[in-house]
């Protein structure tokens, strides 16, 4: 752990993974074959001037290219998270992360931490040796909302736009302004060095990091309702021991029969099956059949980490916590 210190400021603590923010490439002009997570967070500290003034600390828990994000950074990120959230001079926390599985991480962070302090991610969509890097902006940006009184949860900060944990989607392959929030809009946008708030700051009732401590990580899987779909792949995740399925369905969350029939023959092998749709934006209005609940507004990749904690938790206190994250109430099937 390194401190950067500038005395009698508010401090941020960042909170170093990797991603497209530290990678490099062999040219200024290679926006795409580059190489993620080489360098560390002191030197993309030090590509930021403005930052110069802030009070910092940082520490680098990993070095990964985030579409390699796993189990086992998640619980550090988590722990060290809560850790430094509980100290009283500390105003924020800046992760660093690489795009791929932001949202992922976001709603992991949310619903261990539900924050009364800002923990927020920060990605880019060009590496740091780029003629036109976005990552450093975005680090200022980060730092900025880290700092902003009042604000809570686990937010994500790119292009200039916040967007809360519940709702950050990726929604571009290689665009800079490459994630959106879908139909709930950005939470705030920062603004020449200013956060002006839109909307809410994310909320819930955290489940703390007791919740996955000494705990089998369950396995749940994501299975696609398409055209000409069957079951065989289903039924070979539950020949291997799958804990949980999670059936992207088309539409309003509907499913081929053929997948639909071997979903529903894993549900009565024990296997915990939820529904959710592969569409972008909307949530699932629940008409399908009710052996198979949905999800509300959740995504596969969120569907499967709430399947996962309510596994841990056992499935009734995960029900219970599940329905404390949302405003309207519970997410119907969880």
């Amino acid at each position: 752990m390194q401190s950067l210190s500038a005395p009698a400021l508010a401090r941020v603590v960042i909170l170093a993974t990797g991603g497209t923010i530290s990678g490099t490439a062999a040219s200024p002009t290679d926006t795409l074959g580059y190489t993620a997570g080489q360098l560390g967070v002191d030197q993309l500290v030090m590509a930021v001037p403005p930052l110069a003034g802030k009070d910092l600390e940082t520490e680098q828990l990993a070095q990964i290219d985030s579409k390699d994000m796993d189990f086992a950074v998640w619980e550090l990120l988590a722990r060290r998270a809560e850790y430094h959230l509980a100290r009283p001079d500390v105003s924020g926390i800046v992760v660093t992360h690489g795009t791929d599985t932001l949202e992922e991480t976001a709603y992991w962070l949310q619903r261990v931490l539900a924050p009364l302090k800002p923990v927020v991610l920060c990605s880019a969509m060009r590496p740091a040796t780029a003629l036109q890097a976005d990552g450093p902006q975005n680090l200022l940006d980060a730092v900025t909302l880290a700092l902003e009184p009042g604000a809570k949860g686990v937010l994500a900060v790119l292009a200039g736009t916040v967007h809360g944990a519940f709702d950050v989607r990726k929604t571009h392959t290689h665009r800079l302004d490459a994630f959106g929030s879908g139909d709930a809009g950005p939470i705030a946008r920062v603004e020449a060095g200013r956060v002006r708030r839109l909307r809410d700051w994310p909320r819930g009732t955290p489940l703390g990091t007791a919740c996955f401590a000494g705990a089998r990580w369950p396995r749940v899987e994501i299975v696609l309702s398409h055209a000409g779909a069957c079951g065989a792949i289903v039924d070979a995740l539950v020949s291997h021991g799958v804990d949980g399925l999670v059936a992207a369905g088309t539409g309003n969350g509907t499913l081929h029969h053929a997948l639909e029939a071997a979903l529903l023959r894993a549900q009565a092998q024990g296997v915990a099956v939820r529904r959710t749709t592969r569409v972008a934006d909307g949530p699932l209005q629940d008409a399908g059949p009710a052996s198979l609940p949905g999800c509300g507004a959740l995504s596969a990749v969120q569907a499967r980490i709430e399947l996962m904690l309510q596994l841990m938790l056992g499935n009734e206190r995960g029900r219970q916590e599940a329905a404390n994250v949302w405003p309207s109430g519970p997410v119907k099937g969880l």
